[in-house]
C-alpha cells in the first residue's frame, strides 16, 4: 500500500519524547494503552499514597482555561507541616505534567525532596494536560482550545499560577522550571507584573534559543516541515494516549528506528535515567499539547529566535504592526532577580551555545551549574539529581528565603 499524507504527518508526533523517553523498548508504545483514568485528582493518584499531605487547587486564567495546582507539606515533621516555609512552584516540561517531579523515589524526587525541607511545595498543570480542568466555555474537541503555545503557556498560564500562590501564601515565590517550563519562566520574566511577585527562581535545562538544537530526530523532524503539515492536516491536539498517538509510537518502534537509541537522538546522551522504572513513568506520561506549541517551537529552530508566534507576513502585520514577530527581550528581566541555572554538556536540546547566548544577554543574578555528563532527561529524573543538582539548588533557596527551616 503507498504511503498515505498521514504517515509522511505522523512522525512529528514522536516529539512528545522531547521531554521524556517513551521508547525504551519496541514494546513500549503498547504499554500506552493503559491510559490513567481521569478519575481522581494527582494529590490522590501519587502524592498522598507516598505519605505527603497534598490538597488541591484551581485557577482560571484570563482566557478561561482553568488549571490545578496541588499544593505539598512534608511526611516527616508536625512542625514543618504547621510552619511552612517559602512557597517553591514547580513548572513542568512539554508532554509532562506536575507528575513528573515525582515520579523517581521520594529520596530522588524533587516535589518530595522540598517538602522534607520545610519548603510549602506547589505543584503547576498547564491547560491541556490531563489535571487541568477544561475550559469555562470550550470543549476539547475544538479547534479553539488549542489555539496556544508556549507564548500562552507564559503569560497566561505561569502569570496566574504566580499570582495564585502569592495571594495565597502573602509571600513572594521561589520558581522551579525544567525545559518548556524555563522557557515560561524567562518569557514571564520580562513582564514586570509577574516577575515582582518571584523571589528567585531555579532554571533545569534553560531554554529561550533554540537554534543550536542538535538532536538528529528532531532536526530531521523541521527540515521536513512535519509541524506546518500536521496544522494544515487539522490535527490540532496531540495526544499520545490516543490510538492514532499508540499506533504511531508501533509504526515508529518496528521497522524504522531503534528504539533503544530514540531517547539518545532526541535529548542528548543521559547519563544517570533511571530505565527500571518505565512502566511506572508510562503511568502518568506523556500529557497532550497542542500542534501550535509544536509549530512554534519548530519556527524558533529554523530562525534562531526568541519570539512570539510567527503568523506570516500578514497576520503578522495586522496582529503586531510589523511583519516579523516581537522578540521577547531578555534585558528586561530585572536586575535584581536572582537567577539559579543548571544545563548538560551531553543535552541535544538546550544546547550550549544557546545557553550562553541565554546568560550573557540576561542581565540579573546568575548562580550557574554546568554537568558535563547531563542529557537533558537527567536534570528532571536522574538517580543522582539530589546530589549533583538538588543539594545545589536548595542552598541557592536558602540564601535567599526568609526561612530558617531549611
Amino acid at each position: 500500500m503507498p504511503p498515505t499524507p498521514l504517515t509522511f504527518a505522523l512522525p512529528l508526533l514522536s516529539l512528545a519524547l522531547l521531554s521524556f523517553s517513551l521508547l525504551f523498548s519496541p514494546s513500549a508504545a503498547h504499554l500506552l494503552y493503559r491510559r490513567p483514568s481521569h478519575a481522581g485528582s494527582l494529590c490522590e493518584h501519587l502524592i498522598i499514597p507516598s505519605g505527603y499531605p497534598c490538597s488541591e487547587h484551581s485557577v482560571e486564567t484570563k482566557d478561561g482555561f482553568i488549571l490545578a495546582l496541588q499544593r505539598v507539606s512534608s511526611s516527616s515533621s508536625d512542625e514543618l507541616r504547621l510552619r511552612r516555609g517559602p512557597p517553591v512552584l514547580l513548572q513542568h516540561g512539554l508532554f509532562m505534567g506536575g507528575d513528573s517531579w515525582f515520579l523517581n523515589s521520594k529520596e530522588e524526587s524533587l516535589g518530595f525532596i522540598l517538602a522534607d525541607r520545610g519548603f510549602d511545595v506547589w505543584v503547576g498543570n498547564v491547560r491541556g494536560t490531563r489535571w487541568s480542568h477544561g475550559h469555562v466555555s470550550l470543549s476539547e474537541r475544538s479547534k479553539a482550545y488549542w489555539d496556544w503555545s508556549w507564548e500562552e503557556l507564559a503569560l497566561f498560564d505561569l502569570a496566574e499560577m504566580i499570582e495564585y500562590v502569592y495571594q495565597e501564601t502573602s509571600s513572594k515565590i521561589f520558581l522551579v522550571g525544567h525545559s518548556q517550563g524555563t522557557i515560561m519562566s524567562l518569557t514571564a520574566f520580562t513582564q514586570p507584573d509577574i516577575v515582582k511577585k518571584v523571589e528567585a527562581a531555579a532554571l533545569l535545562s534553560p531554554i529561550s534559543y533554540l537554534e543550536h538544537v542538535s538532536a538528529p530526530f528532531v532536526l530531521r523532524m523541521v527540515n521536513m516541515y512535519l509541524d506546518k503539515m500536521v496544522i494544515a492536516m487539522g490535527f490540532h491536539q496531540l495526544n499520545f494516549r490516543s490510538d492514532a498517538g499508540v499506533q504511531l509510537l508501533d509504526s515508529v518502534c518496528y521497522g524504522h528506528l531503534d528504539c533503544e537509541d530514540l531517547l539518545a537522538s532526541i535529548t542528548g546522551k543521559n547519563c544517570c535515567f533511571n530505565t527500571s522504572r518505565v512502566d511506572l513513568y508510562l503511568e502518568y506520561e506523556p500529557h497532550p499539547s497542542s500542534a501550535k506549541n509544536i509549530n512554534h517551537l519548530f519556527q524558533m529552530i529554523r530562525q534562531g529566535t526568541f519570539a512570539q508566534y510567527d503568523y506570516g507576513m500578514l497576520k503578522n502585520l495586522r496582529l503586531y504592526g510589523s511583519l516579523k514577530p516581537p522578540r521577547f527581550d531578555l534585558s528586561l528581566v530585572p536586575k535584581s532577580l536572582p537567577l539559579w541555572m543548571a544545563y548538560g554538556g551531553n543535552d541535544a536540546l538546550a544546547d550550549v551555545t544557546d545557553v550562553q547566548r541565554t546568560l550573557k544577554e540576561l542581565p540579573c543574578k546568575k548562580e550557574v551549574l554546568y554537568l558535563d555528563s547531563y542529557g537533558h532527561v537527567d536534570f528532571l529524573l536522574s538517580v543522582n539529581a539530589k546530589e549533583d543538582i538538588y543539594g545545589h539548588m536548595i542552598e541557592f533557596f536558602s540564601s535567599w528565603g526568609k526561612s530558617s527551616s531549611f
